[in-house]
């Protein structure tokens, strides 16, 4: 079982049978896989935006189209090289990111074209389920050979124990050594995965694909309900990387800044960007200050050739009238007449056709500049009803003790509009406490109360009803509210016209919580306390804007645990709570010395990780 040699592109085969590969590939299995079925059209590269780079093809598609199966179009001859080293996959919710991972990692099949995948593969999905009567060794994918190994410890040498465990002898070390890198060297491999957070059960499942050392490796939002010491042991782990192909997709700014280089897809293609995120955003601001003049110019030539065209109409209706006064001056034969005229009128058609020629032209280049131009919608709603006055007791907490997390005692009161940010180590009680203030669950000791309207939005966004549209899932929650107010205000929240009768299991992530929080803002009663739980996870840098205006006009008392401390500045965050043993109220400028802290006292890196 020891580690075969990285296959190049050259290894590759296709497999053109048009049958998918069975299963998604399992961690560890060495795979040279592709899909190959017919395309109408040639296979084209994809370098739409100035300066691209593609890195050396390892990783590639050709000529990709992809539908759901209702006949939804994602990709149409989609083709991407991807290289050696830190790759970054950015783009706007909605575009496809998540769905080319997929079908990069061999878990859709495309509707044409083809998927090449050299050496081994593993991928780290964007929702992770484990079964939480696992022990972490199952979760690892090792408890086989660490059962073969204990085997053979105590003497039972059968053959069958030293084919478990192969080249592995050194397992159980290497998988502590990888626990501990990431941060997670304090849990026991006889663990069961019930007793761990979220965010530590995203690095259990990272860790075991590390321990198999993939060629390639696809990471999608990683960073998602990772506090800020874990993320930096991820952060430490992709700065690592040494070989092979590494992709991620993320909206973490910081995680970003550490790739070689970005691809972006945008309308169905792909253009790479040599750099991190902040060389990414130089590009941009580059080539829309370009498009901008592009526009600029093209406007006035629209404008110009209309004011020919006016010109050369108003010349040729003037000119008619000359030749006809001047034919009656003359007193030229009906004969002679009619043939100037009929020169005159041929002339001036031409003459027309080519003036209308040019402006069409003018406006086609002036449409394909205005394409080049980015427009980041905001959303921009009044939500007047939602207020609450400032001293009005808004919820209350008397030696609170939730029924899961650290948090041993909690006393709180919140009164008026604040805006309170909740924050803390992963498993520190942060979702038990929203959920505990909801009614949801019970505290084993103390007493919660909430005395206006309360609306929650969890991380899993389950408010939604997946087989409704947008429009009928807020209706479902504002009772006696007319369709067209309800449209009229999704048209603010960006759900225009036909998006408002969308199906809400067809959305991207950022669209499904743009969705449900529309739901919630518009539901009634109007909510006066709105509590959020890890709101920017899964959103684009875009869509966190989007939710940033949305609250800006959201007038109620707001609760938000989040480990996003940028957007929870950008919010108005008027106090901020530490979650641990106890509730405690801290400043703004503690909480990343706070977080920081807890992330110093982890134990150390043992070894590179990726």
């Amino acid at each position: 079982m020891g580690r075969p040699p990285i296959h190049g592109p050259t290894d590759s085969r296709i497999f053109s049978s048009g049958l998918r590969p069975a299963g998604p590939y399992g961690p560890g299995r060495r795979v040279v896989v592709a899909y190959d079925v017919p395309h109408p059209t040639a296979p084209r590269e994809d370098t739409t935006m100035s300066q691209p780079i593609t890195p050396s093809a390892f990783l590639t598609c050709s000529a990709l189209s992809f539908q759901w199966a209702d006949g939804t179009p994602v990709f149409d001859g989609l083709s991407l090289s991807v290289g050696r080293g830190r790759n970054g996959l950015v783009g706007t919710n909605g575009t496809g990111k998540t769905t080319l991972m997929r079908l990069l990692a061999g878990e859709l099949r495309p509707s044409a074209g083809s998927v090449t995948v050299g050496g081994s593969l593993a991928h780290l999905p964007q929702n992770i389920t484990l079964d939480t009567a696992l022990r972490v060794d199952q979760a690892l994918g090792i408890a086989e050979r660490r059962d073969a190994l204990r085997a053979i410890e105590n003497g039972d040498v059968r053959e069958e124990h030293f084919e478990t465990v192969g080249e592995d002898w050194d397992v159980e070390e290497r998988a502590i050594a990888t626990l501990g890198s990431l941060g997670l060297g304090g849990i026991d491999l006889d663990r069961t995965v019930g007793e761990i957070s979220g965010g530590e059960t995203v690095l259990l499942r990272l860790a075991a694909l590390l321990l198999e050392r993939p060629d390639v490796l696809l990471l999608d939002e990683p960073t998602n309900n990772l506090d800020l010491p874990a993320r930096r042991r991820l952060y430490e782990a992709v700065d690592s990387w040494r070989s092979g192909v590494l992709v991620v997709i993320s909206h973490d700014r910081e995680l970003l800044e550490r790739v070689d280089r970005i691809a972006e897809l945008r309308s169905g293609s792909v253009s790479w960007y040599g750099g991190g995120w902040s060389a990414y955003q130089e590009a941009l601001a580059t080539e829309q200050e370009a498009a901008g003049r592009t526009l600029r110019a093209a406007d006035a030539d629209v404008r110009r050739q209309k004011r020919e065209l006016e010109e050369a109409q108003i010349k040729s209706a003037r000119r008619q009238r000359q030749d006809k006064k001047l034919n009656a001056q003359r007193k030229a034969s009906r004969i002679v007449a009619g043939g100037l005229k009929r020169s005159a009128q041929e002339s001036a058609g031409r003459s027309r056709v080519l003036h209308e020629e040019r402006l069409t032209e003018a406006r086609e280049r002036r449409e394909e500049a205005a394409d080049a131009i980015r427009d980041d919608a905001e959303i921009k709603v009044s939500l007047p009803a939602t207020a609450v006055p400032a001293g009005r007791t808004v919820l209350t907490l008397r030696e609170v003790r939730p029924r899961y997390g650290k948090l041993r005692e909690g006393t709180l009161d919140v009164r008026g509009p604040e805006r309170i940010a909740l924050v803390g180590r992963n498993g520190s009680g942060k979702t038990t406490l929203l959920r505990t203030l909801t009614g949801e669950l019970a505290p084993l000791s103390g007493e919660a109360g909430t005395f206006v309207p309360l609306r929650f939005l969890p991380q899993r966004l389950d408010v939604l009803d997946p087989e409704l549209s947008i429009a009928a899932n807020v209706a479902r929650l504002a009772p006696g509210v007319t369709d067209q107010h309800i449209r009229s205000q999704l048209a603010r929240f960006l759900f225009k016209g036909a998006r408002a009768a969308q199906l809400a299991g067809t959305l991207s992530g950022g669209e499904r919580f743009r969705a449900a929080l529309a739901a919630m803002m518009l539901a009634a009663p109007a909510p006066q306390l709105l509590m959020l739980d890890e709101p920017t996870n899964s959103l684009d840098i875009a869509s966190v804007r989007q939710l940033t205006g949305a609250l800006e006009s959201y007038e109620g008392a707001l609760l938000i645990a989040s480990h996003d401390l940028p957007f929870l500045e950008s919010v108005g965050i008027t106090r901020w709570l530490v979650v641990g043993d106890e509730l405690r109220e801290t400043s703004r400028d503690e909480v990343r010395d706070v977080l920081e802290a807890s992330s110093e006292m982890a134990e150390p890196p043992q070894e590179d990780t990726l």
